[in-house]
C-alpha cells in the first residue's frame, strides 16, 4: 500500500470519513553546493520521490489536530495561543506561528501525517514537513501559494521557533521542485532555475547508516567562520567574493578561516560550472565537480566522516560511477552519486557490499526520482 493509500486509510478509520483534502511535500538532495546557502550563494537540489504527506478536513474552532503515523501521537493546539514545547509537534506549530506572523489569517484542521523521508540523514525531513503544513494550511485558509514567500515563512519557523539556524535551500527546493529536473537556485534572489539531468544518468542516494552528531555546533561555528571571513574581505556574504579575490588576500587569513573560505567560494563557482555542464548534457563535467565538492567538504570545510568518504570512495571505484559525493550538513547521513543509468541497478548492488566490507555497516541505496515540490494530490 502505497503511503497516499495508507495516510487516507489512517484518516478514514481515525475520522470516520475521507479527507477532504491530500498534501504532499518532498524531501530533497543536493547534487553540488553545499553549504553556500546561509553565503547566499548557489545551490543544485532536487526533490526527490520520498515525501510527507498529509490528509486533512476543516474545522471551525481556530484549533489544529494532527495525528503523526510516524511516531504514533497526536497533538492538538489552538491558533490563537501557540506555546512552544518539545518534539515534533513543534514544525506544524512553527509553521502556523510564522504564517500568522506573517499576516495570514489560518483556518484549523484536522489530519493525519506520515513521512517516508529518512529522519537526520541529510535529505530535509524537516523541510518537507513544514512545506507539507503550510500547503495544508493554504487549502483550508483560502490564501493563494506562492511557493518562494512559503519557503522563506518555512525558514523562519525553523529558524525562530525550532531553532535551527538553517539556509533557505531546503524549504526552497521542497516548494519549487519540477519532476525529472534539478534546479539551480540562488540563494539570494531565489531566482530558481529547472536543470534536466544529463540524458543516461541517474541519481543515487547512499545512506551511511550512521546520523550526524556534532551537526548543530559545527554547524554554526561553520557559519561564524564563514561572517568573519566575509568580514575580513568587506562584503556581506562569502557569495561575493571572486577565487581570484581571495587567492590575492588568503595569505592574511588563518588557516582555519582560509580554508573555510576557500571551500564556499570555491563552491559556490563549481556549482555555477555544474549549472553550464547540464545545460549542454555534459554528464562526465557533472561528476568531476561533483568529486570536486566532496574533497572541498573534506579538506578545507571538514564536515564528512569517516564513513561518508568511504561510501564516496567506494562509489567512484564501481563501473558507471560517474561523481559522488557527501550531501547535507555533513557529519553522518547521505551521499549521492551521479550514475549511468544502465548501470544503476548493478551500482547499488556493487557499493552496498563495498560499504560493509569497509566499514560493518549496511547502508540504503536507491535510484530517486526527481519530483515535483509541495502540492495538492486530492481535494
Amino acid at each position: 500500500m502505497s503511503l497516499q493509500d495508507q495516510v487516507i486509510a489512517d484518516f478514514t478509520q481515525r475520522f470516520g470519513a475521507s479527507p477532504d483534502i491530500v498534501v504532499r511535500a518532498p524531501g530533497r538532495v543536493n547534487l553540488i553546493g553545499e553549504h553556500t546557502d546561509y553565503n547566499e550563494g548557489f545551490v543544485m537540489p532536487l526533490a526527490i520521490d520520498r515525501h510527507t504527506w498529509i490528509a486533512l478536513r476543516p474545522r471551525t474552532d481556530g484549533t489544529v489536530f494532527l495525528h503523526s503515523m510516524d511516531h504514533d501521537e497526536s497533538c492538538t493546539f489552538d491558533l490563537e495561543q501557540l506555546n512552544k514545547d518539545k518534539g515534533w509537534q513543534e514544525y506544524p506549530k512553527s509553521v502556523a506561528w510564522a504564517l500568522q506572523d506573517a499576516g495570514y489569517p489560518l483556518t484549523g484542521w484536522e489530519g493525519t501525517t506520515i513521512c517516508d523521508v529518512p529522519l537526520g540523514a541529510g535529505l530535509s525531513s524537516s523541510a518537507s514537513y513544514e512545506l507539507a503544513v503550510a500547503k495544508a494550511f493554504a487549502e483550508v485558509s483560502g490564501f493563494p501559494w506562492d511557493a518562494p514567500k512559503m519557503a522563506l515563512i518555512s525558514q523562519l519557523a525553523e529558524n525562530q521557533w525550532v531553532g535551527v539556524n538553517c539556509g533557505i535551500m531546503d524549504q526552497m527546493i521542497s516548494a519549487v521542485g519540477q519532476a525529472d529536473h534539478a534546479v539551480l537556485i540562488d540563494c539570494r534572489s531565489l531566482d530558481a532555475t529547472p536543470l534536466p539531468l544529463p540524458s543516461g544518468t541517474s541519481v543515487v542516494i547512499l545512506d551511511t547508516a550512521t546520523r550526524r552528531g556534532l551537526v548543530d555546533s559545527a554547524y554554526n561555528e561553520r557559519r561564524q567562520q564563514c561572517e568573519e571571513a566575509a568580514a575580513f574581505f568587506g562584503v556581506k556574504m562569502l557569495r561575493d567574493v571572486a577565487m581570484d579575490q581571495f587567492a590575492a588576500r588568503a595569505g592574511e587569513l588563518s588557516d582555519v578561516t582560509r580554508r573555510r573560505a576557500r571551500h564556499v567560494i570555491s563552491e559556490n563557482a563549481r556549482t555555477v560550472a555544474a549549472a553550464a555542464a547540464m545545460k549542454q548534457g555534459d554528464a562526465v563535467a557533472l561528476g568531476r565537480l561533483m568529486n570536486e565538492s566532496h574533497d572541498s567538504l573534506r579538506d578545507d570545510f571538514e564536515v564528512t566522516n569517516e564513513e561518508l568518504n568511504v561510501i564516496v570512495e567506494r562509489s567512484r571505484n564501481v563501473e558507471g560511477c560517474l561523481g559522488a559525493r557527501m550531501t547535507g550538513a555533513g557529519f553522518g547521513g547521505c551521499a549521492v552519486a551521479l550514475v549511468q543509468t544502465d548501470h544503476a541497478d548493478a551500482f547499488v548492488t556493487a557499493v552496498t557490499a563495498a560499504y560493509h566490507d569497509g566499514t560493518g555497516l549496511r547502508p540504503s541505496a536507491y535510484v530517486c526520482q526527481a519530483s515535483d515540490g509541495a502540492s495538492v494530490v486530492t481535494r
